[in-house]
């Protein structure tokens, strides 16, 4: 059961962080506690695993990316460290990440790619292909963006 405190800085957490140059101390501020006792809420809340993980949203259209891409890859297993270092270098991919393949489906990488327009989405592929020498993959293209929202558990 969490503290009327910690129901609080949980509230605050699940919105927007504020654009500061030091935006937990704001928080805290806000909050009524200091800098440090947030930051060992959070440390707490890690180590509970009440908090899994911490993120931020980029809304890339408002930073000039009209065309994504999820490139799903077939990497060999031995293979896979090196080439993810290889994938996620790249300025123009946000995500990259391993998921469990299966026999109908033996994708194990996944890229989330962003560019100015289909093009450069597909000379990026391009140029992971080269360098990686990776070449099963399947690029699937974003048709329509979807609203997103992150989780609130208290209102």
């Amino acid at each position: 059961m969490l503290s009327p405190l910690e129901i609080k800085i949980v509230k605050r957490l699940q919105e927007d962080i504020p654009i500061v140059e030091e935006p937990y101390k704001q928080i805290a501020s806000e909050i009524g506690i200091s800098e440090k006792e947030l930051m060992n809420k959070i440390d707490e809340f890690f180590k509970k695993g009440i908090l899994r993980r911490f993120g931020a949203i980029v809304r890339h259209t408002n930073v000039g990316f009209k065309s994504n891409v999820l490139v799903v890859w077939k990497v060999p297993e031995d293979k896979i460290e090196q080439v993810v270092k290889i994938m996620a270098s790249f300025k123009e991919v946000s995500h990259c990440y391993k998921r469990k393949s299966c026999s109908k489906w033996q994708y194990n990488i996944y890229t989330m790619i962003h560019g100015e327009n289909r093009a450069s989405c597909e000379n990026t592929i391009c140029n992971i292909v080269k360098l990686s020498g990776v070449k099963e993959f399947e690029a699937l293209y974003t048709l329509k963006e979807l609203k997103k929202k992150s989780m609130k558990y208290f209102v």
